[in-house]
């Protein structure tokens, strides 16, 4: 049998709770709806999110991340019955830096950067775990710079794309964009998407990424991974809250990618 390969996660965690809520009427003093909250749910978040996604698909997973990532929580107030959203509400808490020279990176095949841009992981860090490691896969809220020179791939969102213009060719190159019910543009060419009822985009990134790493590590084809990641992300939005993936009983064929 083949050996998998060990793939780490590292970046900042928390906990995501989604409080389900009804409203039949505005409040009389101030404009505003009063919620009735019918049910709570909470799962690990950011880099969390990840890594329990890559293990849902049977990967062997590690995890740098912040110890506090239990006492961080996102916490959404959505609506029931719809995709509609009322608010959020988010802790006020550090993530403490992460010591990126202590982490054992020879000790793992595949390394996956889930950076949230909240200052667990610096410029310099990511540098040096590019540097430091042959197959670094990066999906950063940071603006792309040089600072990712040495990334094996970089998956960021259309929006992501967009504040980072204009972007560097070799870096460009190295970019997987996800562009919602668009499909993923990489190096020029569109892998669309079967149109499906989005009930919540939460965690979406999150699934994408994870099943990327995984697909890559079995096949070491990026087109593949992408067309898995693809077809994972379409499954989980349509989903309320943030779900698991589960491995599709058929892998996509990556033959008729459309020319951007």
């Amino acid at each position: 049998m083949k050996k998998k390969k060990r793939i780490l996660i590292i970046g900042e965690s928390c906990r995501d709770v989604f409080v389900y809520c009804d409203t039949i009427r505005l409040a009389p003093d101030i404009p505003v709806p009063v919620l009735h909250v019918t049910k709570q749910t909470q799962n690990p978040g950011m880099a969390k999110n990840v890594e329990r996604n890559v293990k849902a698909l049977r990967q062997w997973c590690d995890i740098a991340t912040n110890k506090n990532w239990r006492a961080i929580t996102k916490t959404r107030f959505m609506h029931e019955k719809t995709p509609q959203a009322f608010f959020r509400v988010d802790s006020k808490h550090s993530y403490p830096r992460v010591n990126v020279k202590k982490i054992p990176l020879k000790k793992y095949d595949l390394v996956g950067i889930s950076d949230y841009n909240k200052g667990f992981l610096a410029h310099d860090d990511i540098r040096y775990i590019c540097k430091n490691h042959p197959s670094v896969f990066v999906d950063t809220k940071k603006r792309i710079g040089r600072f990712l020179d040495n990334a094996h791939y970089i998956k960021i969102n259309k929006f992501e794309y967009d504040h980072s213009l204009p972007i560097p060719r070799n870096l460009d190159r190295k970019i997987i964009c996800t562009r919602g019910g668009e499909g993923v543009s990489f190096r020029g060419k569109t892998y669309g998407v079967k149109s499906v009822e989005v009930k919540d985009v939460t965690g979406a990134g999150d699934s994408f990424f994870a099943a990327l790493l995984v697909r890559f590590a079995e096949t070491e084809d990026i087109k593949e991974a992408i067309a898995f990641a693809n077809l994972c992300a379409s499954q989980v939005v349509k989903r309320k809250g943030v779900s698991v993936i589960k491995r599709p009983k058929t892998i996509p064929e990556t033959g008729n990618n459309s020319q951007r």
